[in-house]
């Protein structure tokens, strides 16, 4: 005879397992809460052209500095400045979102952005 009640495929002791896993979501959201808060806090600084141009971006993702070397400055040679600070920029920019992303995946242990179920 076929055994009744329970949770079909073995899922015994649901609720216990169940308020653990909340118990885990829960701290784990904490946890990226704060991280994120300490990241926010962070700068990262990239050059160009051979540190004739730098970038410094927050943990937010917004330029905070930009400084140039005088030589860099060429009147006739703006599309070389405009390249260099955007190169600057997208590489500070790749640096804090790899930051970003090593910090969470600590607390997610590779999770990614969601749960495997």
């Amino acid at each position: 005879m076929a055994k009744r009640g329970g949770y079909p495929g073995g899922f015994g002791g649901g609720m216990g397992n169940m308020n653990n896993l909340m118990k885990q979501a829960q701290k784990m959201q904490k946890q990226m809460e704060e991280t994120t808060k300490e990241l926010e806090t962070m700068e990262v600084t990239a050059s160009a052209g051979g540190g004739a141009v730098e970038v410094t971006v927050s943990g937010k993702k917004e330029v905070v500095k930009v400084s140039l070397k005088e030589e860099v400055v060429d009147p006739d040679d703006i599309e070389m400045l405009e390249d260099l600070i955007m190169a600057a920029t997208n590489e500070a920019l790749r640096k804090m979102e790899e930051i970003s992303q090593t910090q969470m995946s600590k607390i997610t242990g590779g999770l990614g952005g969601g749960f495997p179920f």
